[in-house]
């Protein structure tokens, strides 16, 4: 779009109602995918609208009918250029991306938390887990949105966050201190267990790389906006998750659980442990690939 034709919608658009309408008609014809935490463009081009404003995420409807002035609806266009021009994913815009009803900050070192896990941690895992853990694992933590919820569900608890990546752990040490859990929170650089010599946790959770290197290509245009490491396994996408269930045993304490994801890859995880009796959670906010398997059950 022309700086001229920018002006025209500028000036055109008067309330945060019409930015969102108009930023999601536009998303739907540049084909944008609404694949990182939201179900729609609209969601989308609120949110964004929201945040640009200053206005709670849960505010209603009723505060985007009032006109805007000018800067606000040139900050409005500017982000929605990135969303729709660059294809760069709103968390990476805004700075923030909301898991399990929870605030968490992000950038392009880390993938935009989107994982089902958490309709799990708002169930605190019932009735998955036979205890209420007193330590957890987050493995492949990301930006440690998984592990740190996880930790708030289970006040209790200490939790470790493990991740290959500097760059990841130094977005989940943000977050640790944004939450205030410096207390109960350790960061541990680590090739999944191999930094984590004997240590044992009552839950582990991942939400770790699935996804084949030839898949990681054809995925649209967002996700390259994301590190290629949180996303990549190998040939089959199983390079990761083979690793984890064969070593999580050792680092699981008697009758503690593994818990993950592998999104639509669950037949080839299955196919490389067809002993083991994965559970798989039916999850009604959607999302799929969620597994649940017990210390017994996993591989020796």
């Amino acid at each position: 779009m022309t700086d001229a034709a920018a002006q025209t919608v500028i000036d055109m658009l008067e309330t945060g109602l019409d930015w969102a309408r108009w930023g999601a008609s536009e998303m739907q014809r540049a084909q944008r995918c609404s694949g990182h935490g939201y179900v729609s463009p609209l969601d989308e081009t609120v949110f964004l609208v929201r945040h640009v404003l200053g206005l709670p995420q849960d505010s209603t409807l009723d505060w985007l009918r009032g006109r805007l002035l000018h800067d606000e609806r040139t900050a409005i266009y500017e982000a929605l250029h990135e969303r729709i021009v660059d294809a760069r994913p709103v968390a990476y815009i805004t700075g923030e991306a909301w898991f399990a009803g929870m605030p968490f900050l992000v950038d392009e070192r880390v993938l935009v938390p989107r994982s089902p896990l958490a309709e799990l941690v708002h169930q605190r895992f019932s009735p998955w887990l036979s205890h209420p853990p007193t330590r957890i694992l987050d493995l492949c933590c990301g930006s440690g949105c998984i592990g740190l919820a996880a930790a708030m569900a289970f006040p209790e608890a200490t939790l470790v966050l493990a991740d290959l990546s500097p760059d990841a752990l130094a977005v989940a040490a943000m977050n640790v201190e944004f939450h205030g859990l410096e207390e109960r929170a350790t960061l541990v650089e680590s090739d999944l267990f191999d930094a984590l010599a004997d240590e044992t946790f009552d839950l582990i959770l991942t939400n770790p790389p699935y996804v084949p290197s030839l898949e990681v290509d054809a995925l649209p245009e967002e996700f390259a906006h994301e590190p290629r490491m949180g996303l990549e396994s190998g040939e089959d996408g199983m390079e990761h998750p083979r690793r984890i269930v064969s070593e999580a045993r050792r680092h699981l304490r008697a009758g503690g659980s593994l818990i993950g994801e592998v999104g639509a890859w669950r037949p080839e995880f299955e196919a490389a442990f067809p002993a083991v009796p994965f559970t798989w959670v039916e999850l009604e906010q959607g999302g799929e690939g969620i597994f649940v398997v017990g210390e017994d059950d996993l591989p020796r």
